[in-house]
């Protein structure tokens, strides 16, 4: 497990949306909670800044972090975090409480290793489609893993990986897993042929219908006229049987 990220945070005195309007646009601050566990809820302050630095590491969303109040420290996970959809900056972080002696639930980035040299991508020119970038693990705080490595190296085209063929650490479930149905099985990454030769593939089958189609049709059409030629000869027959005997005879 990659070193523990501390979080600075002071307790959060003033409550309210005013208050917390107040805390971000002229203090540059994120209000926040922590919760969890048999302590009470406290309500938090962070400085923005020294949070989004924090947030650069790869693993502050999916590993154990050590949340900083006064003299105190505590584990914790970060549980939701709330952006303005404008400007994208933080409004408002979660963190829940971890205990050592109970499981979490933590969502863990994927890894994928070895695209270049994937033959299905390197020989056969293909190209690797991505399903998921995560998955969510269950597991003690001290076994949860920094990511999972999906090794891509030896996929040809048309191949894939399904969670089931992952492989994590001793102690660690994959959620999705845990139940026996098989549906839960999705599939995490894949090759794909190239578009040129998809393209390709449909304009053969458009013209092998389209060759299809006119042989039908010239079949129909041979065999209206030659049915109709059938049926002209049938009348000039019975026009001339049914013809009166010429007074000339």
């Amino acid at each position: 497990m990659a070193d523990s990220i501390v979080i600075n945070a002071e307790r959060r005195e003033q409550m309210g949306k005013a208050a917390s309007r107040r805390l971000r646009k002229k203090e540059d601050k994120v209000p926040g909670i922590l919760y969890g566990g048999s302590d009470d809820p406290i309500p938090l302050v962070l400085d923005h800044k020294d949070l989004l630095k924090a947030m650069q590491d790869e693993s502050f969303f999916s590993q154990i972090l050590n949340v900083s109040v006064g003299k105190t420290s505590q584990q914790v996970v970060v549980r939701d975090l709330q952006r303005n959809p404008a400007s994208e900056k933080v409004t408002h972080i979660d963190f829940l409480r971890v205990q050592a002696d109970r499981e979490i639930n933590v969502a863990i980035p994927l890894r994928f290793l070895n695209e270049e040299e994937c033959n299905g991508v390197k020989v056969d020119g293909g190209s690797i489609s991505h399903n998921l970038t995560e998955i969510e693990v269950s597991c003690l705080p001290a076994n949860l893993p920094e990511f999972i490595e999906v090794d891509m190296g030896d996929l040809e085209i048309g191949d894939s990986i399904r969670l089931s063929e992952l492989t994590v650490p001793d102690n660690v479930v994959i959620v999705a897993l845990a139940t026996a149905d098989e549906d839960r099985d999705v599939q995490v990454a894949g090759v794909i042929a190239p578009r040129l030769e998809i393209e390709e593939d449909e304009i053969d089958g458009d013209e092998e219908g389209d060759d299809e189609s006119l042989s039908a049709s010239e079949e129909e059409g041979s065999e209206t006229s030659d049915s109709a030629e059938s049926g002209a000869g049938e009348n000039d027959s019975k026009s001339d049987a049914s013809a009166p005997e010429s007074d000339d005879d």
